[in-house]
């Protein structure tokens, strides 16, 4: 039964103002108090190669993701992001683009070359760079379910650093953000340690920022499982990941 006290009560117990809202930058889209957009490259960088990111529909809903910083730090047509499942999609654009003859995909098949090994032999003065951005089973199954990646010279990456995203957790030492990927990519290709160091500064200035305000330092499963520090038991496909990535250092 209706009963008007009570409805007049809810009405009045409705705030008169709307509830605060934090400020958050135009660029990176983080609330300003955490903003990282004063360590981004300005100008922008522009390297002879450019990077192309297929994207998992996921993605968009990391608040902590990595590949905006690569999108701000890059001139726009330097870093070229497209989104899906599969691929090329109703992507026109990308399907000439994945088969250019320039065209690497950075992905640890059994066909995978050493990336040193195109440096090295390099027979083009500029690359498309594409790297799937997604989880590791998020990027097997785009790989899995497009065909076109199949026949594209792919490389991997032997000599990696531990991950400078300290504050998420990674399968393996191995295992990098996108970021960090395109960056350390783009500086064996170019010759030039500025990729790798200027496009890095802003996800430094990130971490530190959730540090600053609450987050934790966080070694690899891999790492915690050698120190048997892990609080879970391992399931099969971490398993799996551990094992790719130990058979990856020592190919």
């Amino acid at each position: 039964m209706f009963n008007e006290s009570d409805f007049l009560a809810d009405l009045a117990s409705i705030p008169p103002d709307p509830p605060f809202m934090r400020n958050v930058c135009n660029e990176c889209h983080r609330p300003s108090t955490v903003c990282y957009c004063s360590s981004l490259p300005n100008p922008r960088l522009c390297p002879h190669s450019r990077i192309i990111l297929l994207q998992h529909p996921a993605e968009e809903k990391r608040c902590l993701r990595t590949a905006t910083m690569l999108q701000l730090s890059l001139e726009a047509n330097k870093c070229l992001t497209f989104k899906g499942k599969r691929f090329p999609g109703r992507h026109d654009e990308l399907n000439e683009i994945l088969t250019e003859a320039n065209t690497l995909l950075l992905y640890p098949s059994p066909s995978a070359v050493d990336i040193t090994e195109i440096v090295k032999d390099s027979v083009h003065s500029s690359y498309n760079i594409v790297i799937i951005d997604g989880t590791w089973p998020q990027a097997k199954a785009i790989y899995t379910a497009s065909p076109i990646l199949h026949s594209i010279k792919q490389i991997k990456i032997l000599d990696i650093d531990i991950s400078r995203y300290i504050i998420r957790t990674q399968p393996a030492d191995g295992c990098l953000s996108t970021l960090e990927t395109a960056a350390l990519t783009l500086s064996l290709l170019e010759k030039n340690g500025i990729y790798k160091n200027e496009l890095l500064k802003p996800l430094q200035t990130m971490c530190e920022y959730q540090i600053q305000n609450g987050a934790v330092s966080h070694q690899s499963k891999e790492f915690r499982i050698k120190n048997n520090s892990y609080p879970k038991l391992i399931g099969k496909r971490l398993n799996k990941v551990l094992r790719n990535a130990d058979s990856m250092r020592n190919s």
